[in-house]
């Protein structure tokens, strides 16, 4: 594709694309707040979402209204599930669907990003690095973070890749496992495929990585809510329009809130009821509103959520005597008959 520039010099377009996956309907909230992301960024290339029958039909017509491309795919399990309980995410064998982005091949080169990634300055200039360029992991710089990478389709290297997986399987029983596995000379041969971490920063801050989140936070091109925490299960409040960031998150509490405005502006008056998981909740908030009923169970399915993640909220709804006094009101309610009966 040819456009005229200035001075009717003509730039070419190559045939590039930002390619994610989504296997549900709760991860299509990230999905469409990613895709925004990039538009507000001013990316120049096309937009492609893999989905899998996970996600409902409703879901996909929003999904199109942001994305050049909505493709289905299969679901691809690792069924490693020794490698897996080492990281107690068993969900993450079906990451193994992510290789489905290699049979893209009608592009020439595409760059690979979680759904749980938020974009924050274009980063067009990734499709200038080679495959497979990525940014190192926090918790092991040998091995690169698979949420971002740059990657060529091709039928063959998918192949490989698929028969590489079932005769060696993966690490860590995930995508990222396997990937550097396959890519396993990315630590030291080519420097150049080494992305500068400010591409994938993950939004979990601890120990001597907070002092550094906050040095660079202004250079950060790519967040990322790598974990188990992501912005949709944060707690909305509704009325001041503000989520409630767990302490884990405070120093990217900007950040977070910018991933709520973005889904405000642009992917909340889409959703309806009808969509499962979270979708269908969060279509029922209503911003500066006088709490509702439906904003109630709405909370409580977030609470839930949280709980299940692991973010508990000990200092408020969640705290021991609100727990106690729960239990003790079911207690009460309980009817009598039956008592003591085998």
């Amino acid at each position: 594709m040819a456009f005229l520039g200035h001075h009717d010099q003509v730039i070419i377009m190559r045939n590039y694309a930002w390619v994610t996956l989504t296997t549900n309907d709760t991860y299509s909230l990230g999905a469409l707040v990613l895709a925004h992301s990039l538009k507000r960024a001013g990316t120049a290339y096309q937009l492609v979402v893999l989905v899998t029958p996970g996600v409902s039909e409703c879901m996909r017509q929003r999904l199109k209204e942001v994305y050049d491309i909505v493709q289905e795919v299969n679901v691809m399990d690792s069924q490693d599930a020794a490698n897996l309980a080492l990281l107690a995410r068993p969900e993450l064998g079906i990451t193994f669907t992510k290789l489905h982005c290699w049979r893209l091949v009608q592009f020439e080169k595409c760059v690979f990003l979680d759904s749980d990634a938020l974009v924050l300055k274009n980063c067009d200039e990734l499709f200038e690095r080679e495959e497979l360029s990525a940014a190192p992991d926090v918790s092991w710089p040998d091995c690169f973070n698979s949420g971002v990478f740059v990657y060529q389709p091709s039928l063959e290297t998918f192949d490989k890749l698929t028969k590489f997986a079932v005769e060696y399987g993966s690490f860590d029983g995930g995508d990222q496992g396997l990937l550097n596995q396959y890519f396993g000379d990315w630590a030291y041969v080519d420097i150049h495929k080494h992305l500068p971490f400010v591409y994938n920063v993950t939004a979990y801050a601890s120990y001597c990585y907070l002092p550094a989140f906050k040095h660079f936070k202004d250079k950060i091109k790519i967040l990322h809510f790598a974990g188990k925490m992501k912005p949709w299960l944060m707690h909305y409040n509704a009325q001041n329009k503000t989520p409630n960031v767990p302490s884990q998150y405070t120093h990217a509490a900007d950040l977070i809130q910018l991933w709520w405005n973005i889904f405000f502006d642009n992917v909340h008056q889409r959703l309806n009821r009808s969509m499962a998981g979270l979708a269908g909740a969060l279509s029922q908030l209503r911003l500066g509103e006088q709490r509702t009923d439906e904003q109630e169970a709405y909370d409580l399915l977030m609470r839930r959520q949280a709980w299940e993640a692991g973010q508990m909220d000990y200092t408020g709804l969640d705290s021991f005597d609100n727990i106690w006094k729960k239990i003790q009101e079911t207690l009460q309610s309980k009817p009598e008959d039956g008592i003591g009966t085998s």
